[in-house]
């Protein structure tokens, strides 16, 4: 059993985490569309959505075909989500947050406005 023990501390040593000795914030949650989600510190929303099993979030303005990431690198606009009130909120390139209130979108994310 010892040997096991120090063979973990040893392995556990070597990764990039052991090597700075960094300890990762501890999980949180988010609400997406009245579903409380678990996220971990430095995920994207895409990626806390990913992580779920949700993979579309967004309907497009004309046919209301679905959409989620497609490049996920912030160069298209399919993954457009509303967090916090803020709508056409890149799912890919925004951080979440302790609390976030996020909504998948229709459209513009304009609600006020015709679509």
């Amino acid at each position: 059993m010892r040997d096991r023990a120090r063979d973990r501390a040893v392995a556990r040593a070597r990764t990039p985490l052991g090597l700075v000795r960094a300890e990762p914030d501890p999980g949180f949650t988010v609400d997406f569309d009245g579903r409380e989600l678990p996220a971990l510190p430095g995920r994207t929303v895409a990626a806390v959505l990913w992580s779920a099993g949700i993979v579309s979030w967004r309907r497009t303005r004309d046919g209301g075909e679905p959409r989620g990431v497609f490049c996920g690198i912030g160069a298209c606009f399919d993954c457009l989500v509303t967090v916090n009130g803020q709508p056409n909120q890149r799912a890919c390139l925004v951080a979440a947050a302790p609390g976030d209130v996020i909504h998948s979108q229709e459209g513009t994310g304009h609600g006020d406005f015709e679509q």
